[in-house]
């Protein structure tokens, strides 16, 4: 299978790269994620030409602008910055995913501070300058901050998310159709019921009546609430009920005694005893056994590779 193109900070893959001549090096994404991740790596303050070693800078406000400005100095570059921007952007339209480096004023997803005229922190709610543009110009695309990676929940969302939103794009490298449409629905039925369920049957709805709208405008409006959907965390009790419903359709591989393990280990789960990962080995054992065509179908079986071992710790 080919790898998923997406970006990174460049200083998180070991380069010496920061304002500092130093990096960030992510073992988790040049390990892990890299035999499924194909890597663009940007570093905007090296590539919109500051120079390594350089100056620290830091976002300033300045009346109601935020300005890129050097930490102990008057120099600004936040149009240098900003030309750069606007002559990159573009070129990363084919990205399933971003990986940012957290607290930079350039490449900060979130809580980046802001400080005055004077160099004084004033607030912590900024966005680094190339983040924000990046998240304006594609707001579907997956983003996270590599520190967050670390949280076991926040880094399953993440990469269903990539996944999920690299099966979007190759549907529309493709040509994008009604049935086409219909079928990545169905194939992303369970994920969207376990994310939210109300959020579910709404995009259903969508989908049952999307011959009364223009296909662009029903896709535009489905992938925008589909994106947002899965960014919805999962809690054990949606978990739990999507694998209840997964088990109506075994009915036929389940023996008696194969169905009250598999409800012991879900209500495990639920009591947070055992990983999702217990469970769901059952119920694909049991598809395995005898498999049913509309499971077979489901992404929710296997959201991403399963050597990641994201459902060992969630």
């Amino acid at each position: 299978m080919a790898k998923i193109p997406v970006g990174i900070s460049t200083c998180l893959l070991g380069k010496n790269v920061r304002h500092d001549g130093g990096h960030k090096h992510s073992r988790f994404c040049t390990g892990q994620l890299a035999r499924y991740f194909d890597y663009h790596p940007v570093c905007p303050e090296l590539e919109a030409g500051f120079g390594v070693p350089r100056p620290a800078i830091q976002l300033r406000q300045q009346g109601e602008a935020v300005r890129l400005m050097e930490s102990k100095g008057e120099r600004d570059y936040t149009d240098e910055m900003t030309h750069w921007i606007d002559g990159a952007l573009p070129g990363l339209e084919h990205l399933r995913g971003y990986i940012l480096m957290a607290k930079s004023p350039s490449c900060g997803m979130e809580r980046i501070k802001v400080h005055n005229e004077k160099g004084r922190t004033i607030h912590r709610d900024g966005r680094g300058l190339f983040a924000d543009a990046l998240m304006r110009a594609y707001p579907l695309l997956p983003v996270e901050e590599e520190g967050r990676l670390n949280d076991s929940h926040l880094r399953e969302n993440f990469i269903e998310r990539v996944y999920a939103y690299d099966d979007w794009m190759r549907l529309n490298e493709n040509g994008l159709t009604r049935a086409g449409l219909v079928a990545f629905h169905t194939r992303h039925k369970f994920q969207l019921m376990a994310h939210d369920e109300p959020g579910y049957r709404e995009l259903g709805r969508l989908i049952a009546n999307q011959k009364d709208e223009p296909l662009e405008t029903v896709a535009e409006r489905y992938i925008g609430r589909f994106m947002e959907i899965m960014k919805v965390h999962i809690r054990r009790g949606a978990h739990a009920n999507v694998m209840q419903h997964m088990m109506g359709f075994l009915r036929d591989a389940l023996s008696d005694s194969d169905r009250a393990v598999i409800c012991e280990q879900i209500a495990a789960y639920q009591r947070e005893e055992v990983p999702l990962v217990v469970p769901m080995s059952l119920l694909r054992m049991a598809q395995r056994r005898r498999p049913v065509s509309y499971l077979e179908q489901q992404e929710y079986m296997a959201p991403y590779p399963e050597d990641l071992g994201l459902r060992n710790r969630i």
